[in-house]
């Protein structure tokens, strides 16, 4: 039995794990035969080290998905899906309040695209973010992965529990968000007789 390949635009053991495991969680719905792997394969965002919107973060995860797809076209690749993700802050108003104060939420998102040409959007969730690691990160500028070593006094964190990790004591990880992010993405591959109507 051939494997199927699902392709992620990464290498860092967070995100290849997370697919791996929602992998192992939804795959059998996919095709209920087969075996799947997943490579890894570095690729650019086209957005900024830490995205501060959701729709950045939607972009980094599509860019990344849809960079594999040109790969695996244009290098005949036995690819047969495609898996973007992107972790960083959205940033909003908060206009219930009155004050009009800034909250920031931690989140990951994944694209997931076939070989058909159709994706999806799935995201994971969000988690407050300190009011001091916003200062370092929106209004110093600092990258992500190098404000929360200095904030949690770790390094690697990134590789490790991640952000997530660190803000929830370990409860959701890097690595968990992002399986639920891909989880959520493949949805409409997995779910087909539910979605097959609004394609």
């Amino acid at each position: 039995m051939d494997k199927i390949l699902v392709a992620v635009g990464s290498t860092r053991r967070p995100k290849l794990d997370a697919v791996r495991e929602a992998l192992q969680i939804f795959g059998p719905s996919l095709d209920p035969s087969a075996p799947f792997e997943v490579v890894g394969v570095e690729t650019e965002s086209g957005v900024s080290h830490t995205p501060l919107s959701r729709l950045e973060l939607m972009a980094g995860a599509r860019k990344r998905a849809e960079t594999l797809a040109k790969q695996a076209r244009d290098g005949n690749l036995p690819w047969k899906y495609f898996v973007g993700l992107e972790g960083g802050l959205d940033v909003v108003v908060d206009k219930m309040s009155g004050s009009r104060s800034r909250l920031v939420f931690l989140e990951s998102w994944a694209y997931a695209l076939g070989t058909s040409g159709h994706g999806s959007f799935g995201q994971s969730g969000a988690v407050v973010v300190p009011d001091e690691l916003v200062r370092q990160v929106i209004d110093e500028g600092v990258e992500l992965g190098v404000a929360i070593d200095a904030f949690a006094g770790g390094n690697g964190i990134r590789d490790s529990q991640g952000s997530w990790g660190v803000l929830t004591r370990n409860f959701v990880t890097r690595q968990a968000a992002f399986r639920i992010a891909v989880i959520n993405a493949f949805a409409p591959f997995y779910n087909t007789a539910l979605y097959s109507s609004s394609r």
